[in-house]
């Protein structure tokens, strides 16, 4: 028997082509359905993170999503609201984050999102949904630097660039949580909360060149990477022997490996993936007070557009994040 609603659709910001914040828009979709081993969670907020608008315009992660239209977002926080077969470690009505699918589509600006389970954890209890949409992508890109690539060890000195940003405030937090020496960049505004967050010392990049006042240091996780490796270059001038670069948003080219080689230092770049388990230890850090989460601004789904022109103004704390209830 088929009833007037059984083709339910739900709100999501799309775009039909490439461009500035203006081709996003509101419109609805259908409602999706969990497949075996998925969850469909009613999203009450999401994050936005700087690939969200690079993919807009038609690189970061376009070559993945291919030509619009597509459905941006990968962070999210909200509730399952139904669970596919085999499901076994939510039930409805659990409160859930994460960053699914990423680098595929997820449409995380939308009001349901349907992924595999294991790409979700448990909503940290401490925090509000919109403070856990702001987590995700930026939390694992941190750990996944820090613990799974870099396994910063107790004493080791570490050099985070961009240390204020969605990544960087929270790579602070995590290398500290391991016990590190902490040394990041960062505007003079935002020095005394990066000392609150755990940084020894901090460099005011627009004052100093950074790599003139720091040296003999084990892994920088460089979050201020552009394409001519110009912030990478300079970091390996950093390190010590043997020591390594992490090169978070370009990656490494040809140049800066040849470099690095000539330098006897190491460098690799790093594309964060899904990864629930490492979201639940996160997690725990978060509940227990060691890592604090930044949220500057909170827009309805409406003012996507918003939020990018704020990211891409380069001046945020944190990260910005839109509500959907």
């Amino acid at each position: 028997m088929t009833s007037a609603t059984s083709n339910p659709t739900m709100r999501v910001v799309s775009q039909d082509t490439f461009g500035d914040s203006s081709v996003l828009r509101v419109v609805d979709v259908p409602k999706p359905s969990p497949k075996p081993t998925e969850i469909l969670v009613k999203v009450h907020a999401a994050g936005t993170n700087p690939v969200d608008y690079k993919t807009r315009e038609g690189t970061g992660m376009a070559g993945v999503l291919g030509s619009p239209p597509f459905v941006l977002g990968w962070d999210v926080a909200g509730v399952v609201e139904e669970i596919g077969f085999g499901v076994t470690t939510f039930q409805v009505g659990d409160e859930v984050y994460g960053m699914p699918w990423f680098p595929r589509a997820a449409g995380g600006y939308g009001e349901y999102v349907t992924a595999p389970s294991r790409q979700f954890a448990p909503k940290p209890a401490s925090i509000s949904f919109e403070q856990a949409a702001a987590v995700p992508l930026a939390a694992l890109t941190a750990w996944q630097a820090i613990v799974d690539t870099a396994q910063v060890l107790s004493g080791q000195r570490v050099l985070i660039t961009a240390g204020a940003g969605g990544v960087g405030h929270l790579a602070v937090q995590i290398a500290r949580s391991r016990g590190a020496e902490v040394i990041s960049t960062a505007s003079e505004r935002n020095h005394a909360w990066l000392r609150e967050l755990g940084a020894t010392t901090v460099i005011d990049y627009t004052a100093v060149r950074f790599e003139d006042e720091v040296e003999d240091i084990d892994v920088v996780i460089d979050l201020a990477g552009d394409a001519q490796d110009s912030t990478s270059l300079r970091s390996l001038k950093t390190l010590r022997p043997g020591g390594l670069l992490v090169s978070v948003p370009g990656g490494v080219s040809p140049g800066l490996a040849e470099a690095a080689l000539r330098q006897g230092v190491r460098a690799t770049g790093i594309l964060v993936e899904p990864d629930g388990e490492a979201l639940r230890r996160i997690g725990a850090l978060i509940d227990d007070g060691s890592i604090h989460v930044e949220v500057e601004q909170v827009l309805p789904l409406e003012d996507a557009a918003k939020a990018h022109d704020a990211a891409e103004s380069g001046h945020t704390r944190g990260k910005i994040v839109l509500s959907l209830v």
